[in-house]
């Protein structure tokens, strides 16, 4: 379909909404892309194969979901607001291969969901996530296990720049290091509050988080690296040697001890770590905690 069409599409939104009575809720962030740049800009980050799925995360009046049904063999989206279900209904009713699942995404198990895409050879996530959920959503995503070819998300910029940031920087933080573990990031697209029905107050970004086959960095303890990673950040004005000691309740000579033997500074900060430098300490921690 061309772009064109797109936008006769797009400016039909505030119509289809005022149909069915839809009342945005501001406790839900809901903002609903009308660009059309925009939108295709997401649908080719997300490399859509004709047998890959599709698991999309608030497709609120259905625009994107459209033009993820056109390139993929299924599309499952998940909208919170029951409220859209007629709103759905009317934009979504041509299309054969979208199954809508009323509920948050936090609470389905996506094991169970990611057999409803055993007949597809790839599966991607696109999501357009308000700034309160981001955090939580990328981690149920992440830590679940199910095979992710890629994730593209809008987000806050703010919480973009958070993303991408490097070490050193005030933007680095717990969540960069968490989801550089998991996957590399790219900044595909600025996008300004004027994209949006209503216009939010801040601006976007479109994001990609392409999903490694293996982590970066060899820690045998997953769960003893992220407790390192937050406990580093837990008090960003701390050394290294205050927040690990505080944490882990080692005597603050053992832990002075194991950071220079593994030549890391102890009066360093956290966000000057790297994920090497992090899987490190999570290493030498291990022998220390057993």
């Amino acid at each position: 379909m061309s772009d064109q069409a797109d936008v006769v599409r797009l400016s039909k939104l505030r119509e289809l909404l005022e149909t069915h009575g839809f009342q945005f809720k501001k406790q839900l962030g809901q903002n609903f892309l009308v660009d059309a740049h925009v939108l295709h800009r997401i649908i080719d980050a997300a490399d859509i194969a004709p047998n890959d799925g599709v698991f999309e995360i608030g497709p609120g009046a259905g625009v994107v979901t459209q033009a993820l049904a056109r390139k993929a063999k299924r599309v499952l989206a998940v909208e919170k607001d029951r409220s859209l279900a007629p709103v759905l209904g009317s934009s979504l009713r041509e299309a054969d291969n979208i199954d809508i699942r009323y509920a948050d995404v936090l609470e389905l198990d996506l094991p169970v969901i990611w057999q409803e895409f055993r007949d597809c050879d790839r599966v991607s996530v696109v999501a357009n996530l308000p700034y309160y959920v981001t955090t939580p959503i990328l981690f149920h995503l992440l830590e679940s296990g199910v095979p992710i070819h890629h994730v593209v998300v809008m987000v806050q910029r703010e919480v973009a720049q958070r993303l991408v940031a490097r070490p050193g920087t005030k933007d680095y933080g717990a969540l960069t290091v968490a989801v550089h573990y998991y996957a590399q990031v790219e900044l595909i697209q600025r996008v300004s509050s004027g994209a949006f029905v209503p216009p939010p107050n801040v601006e976007s970004e479109v994001v990609r988080l392409r999903i490694r086959s293996e982590p970066p960095v060899d820690v045998s303890n997953p769960a003893l690296f992220f407790r390192v990673v937050r406990s580093a950040f837990s008090m960003r004005r701390k050394t290294l040697l205050n927040n690990l000691t505080h944490s882990f309740q080692i005597a603050k000579p053992d832990c002075e001890t194991l950071l220079k033997a593994i030549g890391i500074d102890p009066v360093r900060r956290g966000e000057t770590l790297d994920l090497t430098e992090f899987a490190d300490i999570t290493r030498a921690l291990s022998h220390t905690l057993r």
